[in-house]
């Protein structure tokens, strides 16, 4: 795009988690490891951009000054959130929707206006549906334990409490994008990794399992790691672990597109400040969300500047698609692009054409985490357990960030070792743990 590598997908990794960062620096990349630039990403509300307001976690406020200062809520709005100050304490059992706790403590204005846009740029997903344990896990503690969850909030921004908020930047990305961390891996791999070849079925054999490829010779592996969306989980083990082939059937996903433009500068009325904006669902736009790439990732600006002499050329992303948004998503490319540029226009002022235009689709990318997902994972993990050398991981199960994944992979791999070295790889040995070969 314009002459630099700008990413298609995810376009950063969450700092505060050691294992992406770790992974960077292991495969060599720590000195391509960059953070964003300065300038903060505004909400577009009621009509306009407005600042995020300040000391907030996820969007919910941890400061009602600072909540009403934003202008993002109306006066009722703010006045209703305040209300979670002086409430008795609202003790939640079990998992609830994301909704259904914040909005009982601070009103729909704080859900559909804070929380939900921020959580929309993780899971695509809505606020009524997503289960809050696992989807907001910093919120959640404070949820069972805090009479507040706005004196919660302060108190974790500030390092204390029952989840203190860990200093230093939120976000790490790579110079050149984050899809050159997939790069890298897959170089180190070589001949030993199969693009393009899917994996039809699971068979267990005498010594550990033999996958069956379409259009290839089986894999013989004393272990299989399945990591893949739930859907293509759930159809290789219908036939071996059905009652977790039952549960991974039913974890929804949102599917999106990106729409990455870049535009002479001069298009817009004035500099663009900030890093971006998030658009609630109720303020009529096409797009969820838009990025300043070229105020965001200084590297990007460079790189664009020295690729295009004279052109003055910024790069942005806008990212389209809410779970159940269909019908949005059936429009073609040119469609797409078209009304990506025209909300950029009313929120903006931008004018005239782009320079360039590139649109990604991701369907079916992003798992949903509704209300209850903890405790389906957990019998997942159960049952597949219960069948040694055989494990699954991925973006469906503890997180759908770059770091959850690599946590994720990483723990089910040591356990994948340890049942092999724990274990004879022999017939018997199989099925005395309960296993027909």
């Amino acid at each position: 795009m314009a002459g630099a590598r700008v990413d298609a997908g995810a376009e950063a990794v969450l700092a505060r988690r050691p294992e992406a960062v770790d992974l960077f620096e292991e495969l060599g990349l720590g000195d391509r490891v960059v953070h964003p630039g300065h300038g903060a990403a505004s909400l577009y509300s009621r009509g306009r951009r407005r600042p995020l307001p300040r000391k907030q976690l996820m969007g919910v406020p941890g400061d009602l000054r600072a909540l009403a200062a934003s202008g993002v809520l109306s006066w009722g709005g703010v006045l209703r959130a305040g209300l979670d100050l002086v409430r008795p304490s609202t003790p939640v059992h079990g998992d609830v929707s994301v909704a259904d706790h914040i909005g009982t403590r601070m009103g729909h204005q704080v859900v559909d206006r804070l929380v939900e846009p921020l959580l929309g740029g993780v899971y695509a997903g809505r606020a009524d549906r997503l289960s809050l344990e696992s989807t907001l896990p910093q919120i959640a503690p404070m949820a069972r334990t805090e009479r507040s969850l706005m004196l919660g909030v302060r108190d974790s921004l500030a390092g204390r409490g029952k989840a203190p908020t860990s200093p230093g930047p939120v976000f790490a990305s790579l110079r050149g994008g984050v899809a050159g961390l997939v790069e890298e891996l897959a170089e180190r791999q070589g001949e030993r990794l199969r693009t393009g070849t899917r994996a039809r079925s699971l068979e267990r054999r005498p010594r550990g399992w033999r996958v069956h490829l379409d259009g290839a010779d089986p894999l013989d592996c004393d272990a299989v790691l399945l990591a893949c969306p739930a859907p293509e989980a759930a159809r290789l083990l219908q036939d071996r672990v059905p009652e977790a082939a039952s549960d991974l059937g039913g974890v929804d996903y949102a599917s999106m597109a990106l729409v990455t433009f870049a535009l002479p500068a001069s298009a817009f009325p004035g500099p663009l400040t900030g890093t971006g904006f998030l658009v609630p669902s109720g303020e009529g736009l096409t797009i969820k969300a838009a990025t300043f790439s070229s105020n965001k990732w200084p590297w990007l600006a460079e790189e664009v500047a020295e690729a295009n002499p004279g052109e003055d050329l910024v790069v942005l992303r806008c990212s389209i698609g809410r779970f159940g948004e269909h019908a949005t998503l059936e429009r073609s490319d040119d469609e797409l692009a078209a009304a990506a540029l025209a909300d950029l226009a009313r929120v903006t002022g931008v004018s005239g054409p782009p320079a360039q235009t590139r649109v990604t689709r991701w369907e079916n990318g992003l798992p949903q985490y509704s209300v209850g997902h903890a405790d389906r994972i957990a019998r997942v993990r159960r049952a597949v357990g219960r069948h040694p050398g055989l494990g699954v991981c991925g973006a469906a199960y503890e997180g759908v960030g770059v770091p959850a994944c690599i946590a994720d992979a990483e723990r089910e791999a040591r356990r994948l070792a340890e049942d092999l070295t724990a274990l004879p790889n022999t017939t018997d040995a199989t099925n005395q743990q309960g296993v027909n070969p």
